[in-house]
């Protein structure tokens, strides 16, 4: 008798225990290789890129899908904070001394760039100060992860991150890298740069003209390819980015922004009752933003460049919190 209670006591326990196993959500698993969706990846990068079906299953029977992904795209920063705390998350002392020190390491190399493409060097600063704080942080996710996971598992936006992980697999065979070894943020964004990798592979550039585009650890590559990425989304040298403004009592409805891209101009938000100190002629774009500052709204204007930044990271909030660590880190170099 009591061998078959013992028998019965661990039945029940193994029981619970597979029970309990179940309720637990699952943190990471296996990509499934037999999905439609994956089979016609495969399928495409085959036919269309000329890759070895059996390898590309490979590396993707090798990937996880992993739930700390899906958690943080679900969360990013720009969405679940309010400008004032979004801003003091990079505009700190820390990471403008940070910035002054990186700055004097790489002036040289700055001030050229600044002279090749007419993108200075604050600029170049705050999106490197933002990005991977100089560097400190590019992320510890497996880019195929990150990747496979938002490309099949996130529905939202799953054609577009299944496109980038098609774009993943042509840059590892184009520059020479083992797409398993690379490693870079949530959303497969790589190196101190934070390119995902179709910006990888249209706006990386050869910095010192060594033959070779890393991204992961040469700075004159890095800090070139930042450069060239705002010079070809038309950066403006010597324009403005964004400045404060006031509104008038009398204003009935507010002139906003309804996207990134400025759709009013100086002199017509001018005329509506917007007040902002500039040199810029009366024709030329803006736009009006509110924000949510510390001590109550904030009303911005931005222009051009302002945009040009926003093709870096799809935010205003981003926009000028980069503009403004950058600003911040040159005037405290030349105090």
């Amino acid at each position: 008798m009591k061998g078959i209670f013992h028998f019965a006591e661990q039945a029940r326990c193994i029981q619970f225990g597979l029970l309990a196993t179940l309720l637990i959500p699952m943190s990471a698993w296996s990509v499934d290789v037999q999905r439609d969706d994956v089979r016609q990846f495969v399928n495409e990068l085959a036919l269309e890129y000329d890759f070895d079906p059996a390898f590309v299953e490979e590396v993707l029977a090798e990937s996880e899908v992993q739930q700390s992904i899906l958690d943080a795209i679900s969360r990013p920063a720009e969405r679940v904070k309010p400008w004032h705390e979004y801003r003091a998350i990079f505009i700190t002392p820390e990471r403008i001394r940070a910035g002054v020190k990186f700055f004097a390491e790489h002036k040289e190399t700055l001030r050229k760039i600044e002279q090749d493409t007419g993108v200075p060097p604050s600029m170049i600063l705050g999106i490197v100060g933002v990005e991977s704080y100089f560097g400190r942080r590019t992320g510890n996710y497996r880019v195929v992860d990150a990747l496979a996971t938002l490309g099949f598992d996130y529905p939202p936006r799953a054609k577009f991150f299944r496109s980038e992980l098609g774009h993943a697999f042509r840059l590892a065979r184009e520059e020479n890298m083992d797409l398993l070894e690379l490693k870079g943020s949530y959303a497969g964004a790589m190196g101190p740069p934070q390119f995902i990798p179709s910006s990888y592979r249209n706006f990386a550039v050869d910095g010192n003209g060594d033959g070779q585009r890393d991204l992961l650890n040469n700075w004159h590559d890095i800090l070139a390819s930042i450069a060239n990425y705002f010079a070809v989304h038309k950066w403006e040298g010597g324009a403005p980015v964004a400045t404060l403004a006031t509104v008038g009592e009398n204003i009935t409805k507010l002139p906003l922004n309804e996207g990134l891209k400025p759709d009013s101009t100086v002199g017509t938000l001018s005329d509506t009752g917007v007040f902002f100190p500039t040199d810029l002629d009366c024709d030329e774009v803006a736009g009006l933003w509110v924000l949510d500052g510390e001590d109550g709204d904030e009303y911005w204007v931005g222009f051009n460049n302002l945009y040009v930044i926003t093709r870096y990271n799809r935010s205003v909030m981003y926009a000028l919190a980069a503009w403004e660590l950058g600003d911040s880190i040159v005037r405290e170099a030349n105090l």
